[in-house]
């Protein structure tokens, strides 16, 4: 059956953009005859905060948004994701990053022109590892792209892929070749933070049942290092379909992180949800 899910952050209320994509996903679920999922994804402790889990389901029921009642919070399963890792740490699929951010801000400075390319630091060696752990250093599991390959097979690598339906940001579509590489060594879980976004999402996903991952194609990206994660748990292929982001009156895409205005303020200042709705463009 059809299955696709909504599963916003609780770092801020939600806007326009939000609302965008949550009732793309809702509307496809329901032309499927399908089912739609809310997932709360409130794995960062330091950003995550229930009045803005609150404020979800308070935007979400003024647009007429409605989903499955059961709602999976990430911050309940901890233990899910730490058992992921843990089995990656026993097949050598992940390593352990001791180095910090400003360390490898100071690396891209003195690359050749500046260039950021993935971060693929590799293991500390093993006394400088085994010393940093006596000093309770904080570390990242990161997962190792070469041992990945090794474990898949030259022709299993070569071959990972997705199917696109929506469009990617250059109007990438059908089947496309992943290219995991295109990240590096990604954090998949830090020592005092719990699990890391790339995990939890395809984690959930597989749990979940989900079909068709419906998103903003600024996540595009991300579907490449998503789809190694779930080949390496032999965690089902979704559909994905990436959809357009929703832009303000300066061009700029809608972003909490750029104080966009809230479906809370849009609410307050009198705009209905059929207004919104049919503005956005349902």
């Amino acid at each position: 059956m059809f299955a696709t899910r909504f599963a916003p952050s609780p770092t801020g209320r939600l806007h326009k953009g939000h609302a965008f994509s949550a009732l793309t996903a809702r509307q496809a679920a329901s032309e499927a005859g399908g089912r739609f999922v809310l997932r709360i994804e409130d794995i960062d402790p330091t950003r995550c905060k229930p009045a803005f889990e609150d404020g979800i389901y308070e935007d979400l029921q003024w647009l007429g948004l409605d989903w499955e009642h059961s709602v999976r919070r990430q911050s309940d399963h901890l233990d899910d994701y730490a058992g992921a890792v843990e089995d990656l740490r026993q097949r050598g699929l992940v390593y352990r990053c001791f180095r910090t951010r400003k360390e490898f801000l100071d690396t891209i400075g003195h690359a050749p022109h500046g260039a950021a390319e993935a971060v693929r630091p590799g293991p500390h060696p093993q006394d400088e590892e085994a010393e940093l752990l006596r000093a309770g250093r904080p570390f990242a599991w990161r997962l190792s792209l070469d041992a990945a390959r090794d474990t898949l097979g030259g022709a299993a690598w070569d071959s990972l892929s997705f199917f696109e339906e929506g469009q990617g940001p250059q109007g990438e579509n059908g089947r496309i070749k992943a290219r995991p590489e295109t990240a590096g060594d990604v954090v998949l879980a830090r020592k005092d933070a719990g699990a890391a976004y790339h995990l939890a999402a395809v984690h959930d996903d597989a749990l979940q049942g989900m079909t068709h991952i419906i998103r903003g194609v600024d996540l595009f990206e991300a579907t490449h290092i998503q789809r190694l994660i779930q080949s390496l748990f032999g965690w089902p292929e979704p559909i994905y379909r990436h959809h357009r982001l929703l832009t303000g009156p300066d061009g700029r895409r809608y972003a909490k992180r750029d104080g966009s205005v809230t479906l809370q303020a849009l609410r307050e200042d009198g705009m209905t949800a059929r207004d919104l709705r049919a503005e956005i463009g349902f």
